[in-house]
């Protein structure tokens, strides 16, 4: 099955490139990401803290199978509504360290809109880290779980 959500990592930098199409206008793309109910429900994560402003915060909590919790952390440095969000993220206890993450929001059409994510690493060893676990297909099913709840909105 071809993964909806498109990765692109070169070989030997730090950064991985990230689009996804969606049949969801790009007001009802972006409140996916910054209205806390709505994150928890294609996240599959409890929202602590959602500060969706410049120098806000946020606070994730989650849980793998075997019931550990992970909290995922960051401070939101830009914040344009239905445009960009600059965010720090960071797995608390997962080794992966502090990454920067660059979002864009692109109308397509009325009812289409794209994500943009370059994502930017400490370094080439700590993106190779991330990309070893299903990455690619763990964040394609979460685009496909927001897809679905969002336009339920509509």
């Amino acid at each position: 099955m071809e993964l909806k959500t498109k990765m692109k990592a070169e070989e030997g930098k730090q950064e991985v490139f990230i689009t996804r199409e969606f049949d969801l206008p790009l007001e009802l793309l972006f409140r996916a990401y910054v209205e806390p109910d709505i994150v928890e429900q294609w996240m599959g994560t409890k929202v602590l803290n959602l500060e969706c402003k410049q120098l806000g915060s946020y606070h994730f909590e989650t849980s793998d199978p075997h019931g550990n919790k992970f909290s995922l952390i960051g401070v939101i440095h830009e914040f344009i509504p239905n445009y960009k969000i600059t965010r720090t993220f960071e797995m608390e206890n997962a080794g992966y360290g502090v990454q920067l993450e660059f979002l864009e929001f692109e109308k397509l059409t009325e009812d289409t809109s794209k994500l943009h994510m370059h994502i930017v690493f400490r370094s080439t060893f700590h993106r190779d880290q991330m990309l070893e676990i299903p990455f690619a297909y763990g964040l394609s099913m979460a685009h496909d779980r927001l897809q679905l709840i969002v336009k339920q909105l509509k």
